[in-house]
């Protein structure tokens, strides 16, 4: 795997060379297509096994009552709605992502389990966070940080909002163990692009989806880039053989 950035003027879109100033948009564009069917489809994709990356994800976050949360790339929701109910009425939660069909649906799931008087809303790019320095207790991004376009730019904006002693979790899918590899080469191209035009009807936004995975650094190469941010105390643990790692890390 690779850094996304190929130059300062152009960056990788799944295997396509791109202008860096077009990414964002045609990521738009992937999730617009995707998001009424984005939660079936990721069930699909991995057996479920997703919410069990998430749930280990809020366990090892540790939310507490009346901190303040900030769960970027949030989409429909998962995390914010179990931070919410962690953070309780005294807590808040953000519920942030660049698109504008995902954050719909997110809020469609927030109003149907009764807890959207806890949360709030925030259309925002991950690079260019509009919070103030230190407003918040616990900062989130899961599958979310293999679209953005400068990665470096969104860790540090990630670890200016974070107050001192604040903690930051990133669940991404990575690189798998060697003997897992064949194989999950052959789902990721063969099977993944199949459920999405079966299912969603979108083949090629899955299949970008696939190649996205492929092009995001691999687990030591985002260790070293949190440190690069200033976040300390950075681990990580691979999940299910390395198809997903959760890192972690501090602003001390």
């Amino acid at each position: 795997m690779s850094k996304e950035k190929t130059s300062e003027s152009e960056t990788h879109f799944g295997y396509r060379r791109v202008a860096a100033d077009e990414k964002a948009d045609l990521v738009r564009g992937v999730f617009d297509s995707v998001a009424e069917r984005y939660d079936l489809m990721n069930d699909l994709m991995s057996g479920g096994i997703h919410r069990l990356w998430k749930r280990r994800t809020v366990s090892e976050a540790g939310a507490r009552p009346g901190q303040c949360v900030l769960d970027l790339a949030g989409g429909t929701g998962d995390l914010a709605m179990s931070f919410a109910q962690q953070v309780g009425d005294k807590g808040h939660v953000v519920l942030a992502d660049i698109n504008a069909a995902m954050l719909r649906q997110g809020r469609r799931r927030m109003l149907d389990a009764g807890i959207i008087g806890k949360t709030s809303l925030a259309l925002v790019n991950a690079e260019k966070l509009p919070f103030a320095d230190g407003s918040f207790d616990l900062v989130t991004i899961a599958f979310g940080l293999r679209n953005v376009t400068d990665k470096e730019a969104a860790l540090a904006a990630m670890f200016r909002v974070l107050k001192p002693g604040g903690k930051m979790l990133i669940l991404e899918f990575s690189r798998p163990v060697e003997g897992l590899q064949p194989l999950y080469d052959l789902y990721s191209f063969r099977v993944l692009p199949l459920l999405g035009r079966l299912v969603a009807q979108d083949e090629d936004s899955y299949r970008y989806l696939a190649e996205s995975i492929r092009m995001h650094p691999d687990q030591e190469t985002l260790l070293a880039m949190m440190g690069d941010a200033g976040f300390e105390r950075c681990r990580y643990v691979n999940l299910t053989g390395g198809i997903a790692a959760l890192h972690i890390g501090y602003h001390l």
